[in-house]
């Protein structure tokens, strides 16, 4: 039998992708967890599973005690010598890993390391030369959320837009500087709409006599997304409401995320996706992919976070990254694609929590933004 002796730690990739790849597939999987790696085995086993791989675990009690660590893994060793084994190093604390590769220079076991970014696999030799191979397996946004606790409840494409919608758009991005004020007001009725549960909203008579909310309801109204009836603003389903009130951005965004794909070697993308951790919690993002079999997180804001009855982008630039650590791990990126630029002491907090910002006018350069953020460093 085939087995790869696995060591957990806190990133899932490096030890699903060679167990699912169809060059290096195993017959089984060991995971070789602690106290503290408990809950992460957990997801890697349930991945594993569903994919059709018997797993097993080898719960070491203290993972400070060096040599009952090698008493443990010799054990193994013992009953498994009729097996072919694969330790992958790539996991798991620099302690564990010493004693994993002392029994496996002992017992003479494969040794391999999975560097996740570059889709390479090293073989380690212990008198030949270590070899890297390139992994065919590329991790899938369902399988990488599983791998950290979570299921994906819920994903959807934006809709396609028609020549109107998408003129609208092109619009809204490349006149961010005289529309910023409008769209305010504009996302705030739809907001108010959404709230009242109702698909319709009446303006206040300063709101009726701004030229600049006028001229930009009847871009939205020849768009298809609405009606206006003297100070009434009718909306004709749910989807136009959601467009209306930020959808746009997103939709936009999605769109410049599907323009770099190829270059960027991005695999999978969605928007609008609802994940659910195992306490039933649900979290929502609004565009995501997987690149580098990493997550890359996109949270699009076109309301104004100025105002008191607004989030701050304080709040949502700690919420975004603290969504990153527990939805991906720590090498998820997250991003805030702004329509309203960031003041400097919330740029400089984006900074400090790792969020990276595309903010104001420079929404139009997105495509450019998207390939230094998500190529290596």
């Amino acid at each position: 039998m085939k087995i790869h002796l696995c060591l957990v730690s806190a990133q899932a990739a490096a030890n699903l992708l060679p167990a699912l790849d169809k060059h290096h597939r195993p017959d089984a999987v060991v995971l070789i967890t602690t106290a503290a790696t408990q809950s992460q085995a957990d997801n890697l086993a349930a991945v594993l599973r569903e994919n059709g791989l018997q797993v097993s675990a080898i719960k070491l009690e203290n993972e400070h005690d060096f040599e009952h660590m090698e008493e443990t893994l010799m054990g193994f060793a013992t009953e498994h010598e009729d097996d072919e084994i694969l330790l992958n190093l790539t996991g798991g604390t620099k302690f564990m890993a010493l004693a994993a590769q002392s029994v496996a220079d002992e017992a003479q076991w494969q040794k391999f390391y999975v560097d996740a970014d570059t889709d390479q696999i090293t073989l380690l030799g212990r008198k030949s030369r270590s070899t890297s191979q390139a992994l065919s397996q590329q991790l899938r946004l369902r399988h990488y959320l599983r791998g950290y606790g979570f299921d994906l409840s819920g994903k959807s494409e934006p809709f396609n837009p028609n020549h109107q919608q998408q003129s609208l758009m092109s619009t809204l991005v490349l006149q961010i500087g005289s529309l910023e004020s409008p769209l305010a007001q504009l996302n705030w009725l739809a907001q108010q709409a959404e709230d009242q549960r109702k698909l319709d909203v009446t303006m206040a008579p300063s709101q009726q006599d701004s030229r600049s909310l006028e001229a930009l309801l009847r871009q939205f109204s020849d768009a298809g997304m609405l009606v206006v009836s003297g100070a009434t603003i009718r909306f004709p389903n749910q989807a136009a409401l959601r467009f209306v009130k930020g959808g746009w951005l997103e939709q936009h965004v999605f769109q410049q995320v599907a323009s770099v794909s190829g270059e960027l070697h991005i695999r999978d993308k969605a928007a609008n996706l609802e994940v659910t951790d195992s306490a039933g919690v649900k979290n929502e993002m609004d565009v995501a992919f997987m690149a580098r079999n990493r997550l890359f997180v996109l949270e699009c804001k076109t309301a104004r976070m100025d105002k008191p009855e607004a989030p701050k982008a304080n709040d949502t630039l700690f919420k975004l990254a603290e969504n990153c650590r527990r939805i991906g791990g720590i090498a998820t990126k997250g991003m805030l694609v702004s329509y309203r630029k960031l003041r400097d002491s919330e740029t400089k907090l984006a900074r400090a929590l790792h969020i990276e910002v595309v903010a104001g006018q420079d929404i139009s350069r997105l495509p450019e933004k998207l390939k230094s953020w998500v190529r290596p460093r």
